[in-house]
């Protein structure tokens, strides 16, 4: 019976582990589709939600009732617990990649400065770094790699600022309304890569037992609602 139990255990994180992986490969997709105004990859990250929302509504139930069942105690009541609050982590950047491709399909058929391009593509690649570095550190229970989830996403942060800067410096009405939905979906990223380190911090504690903030503050629900 224990034995079941503890393949179980070993199942379910293996099963966030799984979609992580899909979650960083959509939020990668929908980065590529907005750079380079490609809609058909844009509508392949839409498509792929609902795979994301069902995996994840699946190990939400695997988990409740284990605790139900099992009455887990102590570092296996961390597991259970880290498992469903990183599991909706998961499901919120799912969400949030698909906001991005959503932009990418309303901003396809226009051409902004070269420089916003730029840094969604340079934005884009940090994320998808804190991301591997995420699922990593997740993986094999790596504690340092957690720690330097937030040194990681400090640079999305100030690429994030950038873009205000950017935008200060357009003129005309049509860049202005093409530029809100890139500063949208830069956001969007910003906040992938914080869901990240709020992961990291799960971990920690999942390990350890102990709660140690990684972000400078608590990580918000205030998502914009998708499209």
């Amino acid at each position: 019976m224990r034995e079941s139990y503890r393949k179980e255990l070993k199942s379910m994180k293996a099963e966030v582990v799984d979609i992580g992986r899909i979650v960083i490969g959509v939020v990668r997709d929908a980065s590529v589709a907005l750079a380079e105004g490609d809609v058909a990859i844009a509508e392949r990250v839409i498509d792929n939600d609902d795979i994301i929302d069902n995996r994840c509504l699946a190990l939400e139930e695997r988990t409740l009732e284990t605790i139900a069942t099992q009455f887990p105690v102590a570092r296996d009541l961390r597991l259970l617990y880290s498992l469903a609050h990183i599991n909706i982590h998961m499901e919120r950047m799912g969400d949030l990649a698909v906001n991005i491709a959503k932009a990418a399909r309303r901003t396809a058929d226009r051409q902004g400065p070269r420089t916003l391009y730029d840094l969604i593509k340079a934005q884009g690649n940090l994320v998808q770094r804190v991301l591997e570095a995420m699922l990593e550190a997740f993986e094999n229970n790596d504690l340092e790699l957690a720690y330097k989830l937030k040194e990681m996403d400090e640079p999305i942060d100030h690429l994030f600022k950038q873009f205000f800067r950017e935008l200060s410096r357009l003129q005309e009405e049509e860049d202005i309304e093409w530029a809100s939905q890139m500063v949208l979906a830069s956001r969007y990223l910003e906040r992938i890569a914080d869901h990240a380190v709020d992961i990291g911090e799960r971990l920690v504690y999942m390990v350890t037992g102990e709660f140690e903030a990684l972000l400078d503050g608590p990580a918000d629900d205030e998502e914009s609602p998708q499209a």
